[in-house]
Formats: C-alpha cells, sequence, structure tokens
C-alpha cells in the first residue's frame, strides 16, 4: 500500500512546498521527490506543474487529491480501530468546531471527555461554519460542530441543540433605556455583524432581510469577542447566541434589547463524513454531546 507515499502528496498539495513538506513529515527533501515521483509512475500521470516559482496540482493531481484523503483516513480509522479493540479508549479524535459552539459550548464537554478518557488525545479547530463544512468534506476533522446550514449531500447533518440568540448592545445604547421595542424600533440602525461564512452573520441577514430591515451601516468583525468589544464602546446593536453574551449581560457590560412578539432560535448540529459513523471515538464524543447538552 503506498500510505506514505499518499500522506506525502496530501501533504504537499496542501503546503505547495517541497522543502516545507519536508520538514512537516520529518523527512528529507528528496524523500519527498521520490514519494511524488512513485505515485507518478503508479498512476501513469503528473500530479504537479512544477517551475522554479510555483507549485501548481493537475486536474488529475485533483482527483487522487480527494481519493487519498479518504483512502488515508479509511487506513487511520482500521488502524485506530485495531488498537482499540485490544485496548482502552485512546488515539486521537479530530473536531471541528463554528466559532461560537468552540469558544462558549464545547469547552465543558472537552474537560469531561477528558476526565472520561484520559488516554484520548484531543484536537479542536475553530472556524464559521463553512470552513469547518470544508474540513468535514476533506477529513481533516472526524467530526463537526455548526451553527449555520449546509446543503453538502456528501455529509451527515444531526441536530443536537437549540439555541437562543438575542439583539443586544451596549448598557447606553438609547434602545437599551427602553423595557421593549418593536421590530419597527430596529429601522436606520447601526448593525455589527459577523464574516461571510459564520452562521450567525448568516442568521443576522436572515433576519434583516425576511423584516425589511433598512440598516444605516454595517461593520463585519470575525469574531464573537471583537463584536462584543464593539458593542461595549457604544457602537451598534447586534444579533448573538445566548451562550455568548450571558457573562456580560450579567456583569453588566452588554444588555439585551427586549424585541416584544419576536424570539431567535437556530439549531446546532454536528456533521461527519459517512465513513467516520463506525468510528469508535467519535461515536464516545456524540454519545457525550446528546446527553451533556440540552436539547
Amino acid at each position: 500500500m503506498y500510505y506514505e507515499e499518499l500522506k506525502t502528496f496530501v501533504t504537499l498539495a496542501e503546503v505547495k512546498n517541497f522543502t516545507k513538506t519536508a520538514e512537516l513529515l520529518l523527512m528529507s527533501q528528496p524523500s519527498v521527490s521520490l514519494h511524488i515521483k512513485n505515485l507518478e509512475k503508479e498512476f501513469q500521470t503528473k500530479l504537479f506543474q512544477r517551475s522554479p516559482k510555483y507549485l501548481k496540482i493537475t486536474p488529475t493531481g485533483e482527483i487522487l487529491y480527494k481519493r487519498a484523503r479518504q483512502m488515508i483516513t479509511i487506513y487511520e480509522q482500521t488502524r485506530q480501530d485495531i488498537l482499540e479493540h485490544h485496548n482502552s479508549i485512546k488515539g486521537e479524535l479530530k473536531i471541528g468546531a463554528s466559532f461560537t459552539i468552540g469558544e462558549y459550548i464545547l469547552p465543558s464537554l472537552l474537560i469531561d471527555l477528558q476526565t472520561n478518557y484520559p488516554e484520548l488525545e484531543l484536537h479542536v479547530m475553530i472556524g464559521n461554519t463553512e470552513e469547518i463544512v470544508h474540513s468535514v468534506k476533506l477529513f481533516q476533522v472526524d467530526v463537526g460542530l455548526i451553527e449555520g446550514h449546509t446543503n453538502e449531500k456528501e455529509i451527515s447533518v444531526n441536530a443536537f441543540m437549540q439555541d437562543e440568540l438575542f439583539v443586544v448592545s451596549s448598557i447606553n445604547h438609547e434602545l437599551a433605556r427602553k423595557k421593549e421595542v418593536t421590530m419597527s424600533d430596529l429601522q436606520d440602525q447601526k448593525w455589527i455583524t459577523r464574516e461571510i461564512g459564520s452562521g450567525t452573520g448568516q442568521y443576522l441577514n436572515h433576519v434583516i432581510r425576511s423584516n425589511g430591515l433598512k440598516v444605516k451601516s454595517m461593520l463585519t468583525i470575525s469574531s464573537n469577542q471583537g463584536i462584543k468589544e464593539t458593542l461595549m464602546n457604544g457602537m451598534g446593536l447586534s444579533l448573538l447566541s445566548h451562550s455568548v453574551i450571558e457573562r456580560d449581560v450579567e456583569h453588566g457590560n452588554l444588555s439585551i434589547i427586549k424585541l416584544k412578539n419576536h424570539s431567535f432560535t437556530r439549531t446546532l448540529s454536528y456533521i461527519f463524513s459517512p465513513i467516520m459513523q463506525d468510528k469508535r471515538n467519535v461515536k464516545i464524543f456524540i454519545d457525550m454531546l446528546n446527553q451533556k447538552l440540552p436539547n
């Protein structure tokens, strides 16, 4: 089996540099070149276009890249399953989580996982919903947690929690002084939103469009904390998850704008490639996810 060669090829396709690939895989640069040469001979095709200035994957290289990631994942999963058959829960679990989940919901679950399975090595990647979906597709993570939607047919999507969002502002905002506001009070306001690809940003755009709100200005920040700090400094409104704002509201740093006859709820989901559903570590994580978090 060309496992090592495939691993070298996937790494080179992602970093696009022979020297860096050699450093990452702790091998010599000639060994990297030999692995690629062996694969090109095996598949009778050129996998990369090379010049002194650039390294570009070929169309046939793109085909192999997608398959190679799958083959490597299946190989490593099989090796881990055999190891786990004879031993306690150990090995790696790679989790991808969108920002709201990864920063405010996942940490307590990680503590429980580490306590119950001390030999399990956890790796967490945090990004926006679009990035997590992409990482699951490429098998860069075993399981993903997202707050947005995905229509990817190759991915299994399963709800695990309902999440309520609130319109928030600084404690000195004119709307924060009102006991209750209507949707019309949100006209011509300054808004702060998350970046394209964010589930939270996507939800705010939906609220604005579906209610016909006119926006005075829109500031995009790719961080929940960055949005909160901007709000605290007196600028605009935002729509954020209860888990993101809970402490700041309790400490009097932010105010929830109480909106008459309106509430905002979305579904948080875990996603994985079907080939991951029988992976023991993934099953353990999903079971704990469903037990610990409110549905």
